[in-house]
């Protein structure tokens, strides 16, 4: 059986209700689980489940993706089309007002919205926005970890334009315990380093009586992220080089965060770079697996290559390249809780309207600045309408997790469920029981994050598939060849 799910908000609310007859019986592909390790989410338009492909943005829904499906990036020249206006006018108040209507219509079914606000600029443009378009929303900000606290700035954001704000301060076990509690009603699965933020924030609001969220993911596409020199030299330095899977264990570098990242870059290539986070080199799946794996993982990238090598410009080649793992990570986690938690999720930056209105008409000076590289600019211009300097405007917040926490708290877990899932991954728990001691470091513990989202949803499918009437864990016996 095959099945093909439209899952973009660029394309509209994501239907999971095909996979419903699939819970027990699509096998899981094992390939998936290995770009899950490799890069934590699964290359589109494959997806977790055997037989099931998914149509991210960048792939044409008439297509079949089962085919011969063809990535084409929809907002080339980000940031730079048009250069010129073809007619002048008042753009922050044409933004606001197709802002509003975006709002109005992608919570049109929602009676009690939640902001996911970080404090940053696309949440605080929200905000102003749905300040005046759906002022019944209230705001909830996440304080994940000791880099940045983004409160202060989102709370002030929240009082000055009198939304309601609400504050949850990250605990890893409380928001693992929610995961674990949801892990069977996941539709499918994604490992990016914020699904327990979201699923803790989901948990949240659906508690409270909130019956959707608003996320603000989505501008950076049209708008254009121009590269930094650390993502320059980022790029520069990852050179596909082998190396040993325990060159990171080695004494002083194993308590070295900087190194360590420093080491798996070389070992990537330039793209695979791009996407955030530390995660499993080619060599550490292998032995996760106990089989070669990793390779059929990596030739996934090849159906971009092509047009990710036509980018004009370094800041296209990047963007080009975090679509990827936007569609598949950063969408998907909140799609995939949303439909866990039964809320509805909006993402009024994906509105057709308002991003085709950005991309095609917007002049260039109003996005990104060609001498600073500063991009967003009349985003910040429409928050300066409301508001002066606020810190997270300049300095991007997120909503970070607290990865050495989680290991601390719930190694025993997980480390257990690698022990009965040592069919599938016999490699695991010697990872685990080797590292114990080395996930005080930010790098170590994300590898083991990665395992910890992993584990819980494959365990969650063989017991769903010892209760069906079929028979033994069909689910994950069955292993996808690419």
């Amino acid at each position: 059986m095959t099945t093909q799910i439209t899952m973009s908000p660029y394309y509209g609310t994501p239907d999971f209700s095909p996979l419903t007859s699939q819970a027990t019986t699509a096998p899981v592909d094992l390939v998936s689980v290995a770009d899950l390790l490799r890069n934590a989410f699964v290359y589109p338009p494959f997806s977790i489940l055997q037989g099931v492909r998914l149509v991210t943005f960048g792939f044409c829904p008439r297509d079949d993706m089962h085919q011969a499906p063809e990535f084409r990036f929809k907002f080339r020249n980000a940031g730079e089309v048009p250069e010129v206006a073809s007619s002048e006018q008042d753009w922050v108040a044409g933004y606001h007002r197709l802002l509003c209507d975006s709002i109005r219509r992608s919570c049109a079914g929602m009676h009690a919205p939640w902001l996911l606000q970080s404090g940053g600029k696309d949440s605080t443009t929200l905000a102003i926005a749905i300040a005046e378009a759906r002022p019944d929303t209230t705001c909830i900000t996440y304080l994940g970890g000791r880099e940045e606290n983004e409160v202060d700035s989102a709370a002030k954001v929240a009082r000055t334009l009198g939304l309601r704000h609400e504050t949850l301060v990250c605990d890893p076990g409380r928001a693992y315990d929610r995961y674990l509690a949801v892990v069977d009603r996941m539709p499918l699965l994604t490992a990016d380093f914020a699904l327990l933020s979201c699923v803790d924030l989901g948990t949240e609001v659906a508690a409270t009586g909130g019956d959707g969220i608003i996320d603000g993911l989505g501008a950076d596409s049209y708008f254009g992220t121009p590269m930094s020199r650390r993502q320059h030299l980022l790029a520069r330095l990852a050179q596909d080089i082998n190396l040993s899977p325990r060159i990171a264990e080695l004494p002083l570098v194993d308590r070295s965060f900087r190194l360590c990242y420093l080491l798996s870059t070389l070992q990537m290539n330039p793209i695979e770079r791009v996407f955030p986070g530390s995660r499993f080199s080619d060599e550490e799946v292998d032995e996760l697996f106990g089989r070669k794996i990793a390779t059929h993982s990596r030739q996934r990238l090849e159906l971009f290559l092509d047009e990710i090598g036509s980018a004009t410009t370094p800041a296209e080649w990047r963007d080009m390249s975090t679509s990827i793992a936007g569609s598949a990570g950063a969408f998907a986690k909140g799609l995939y809780t949303a439909s866990a938690l039964s809320l509805q999720a909006a993402y009024p930056f994906c509105d057709l309207t308002l991003r085709e209105w950005i991309h095609r008409e917007v002049p260039r000076y109003e996005k990104v600045d060609p001498k600073t590289q500063m991009n967003k600019l009349l985003i910040r211009q429409h928050i300066a309408t409301r508001f002066g300097d606020l810190p997270y405007v300049q300095s991007k917040g997120s909503f970070r997790f607290d990865l050495r926490g989680l290991a601390q708290q719930r190694f025993d877990h997980v480390l257990d469920l690698a022990r009965r899932s040592s069919d599938l991954l016999p490699g695991a728990g010697t990872w685990l029981e080797r590292n114990r001691q080395r996930l005080d470091n930010k790098y170590h513990a994300s590898k083991f994050y990665l395992l910890a989202i992993v584990l819980p949803w494959l365990e969650s499918r063989r017991q769903a598939a010892l209760q069906s009437v079929d028979g033994i864990h069909p689910g994950v016996a069955n292993v996808a060849q690419h």
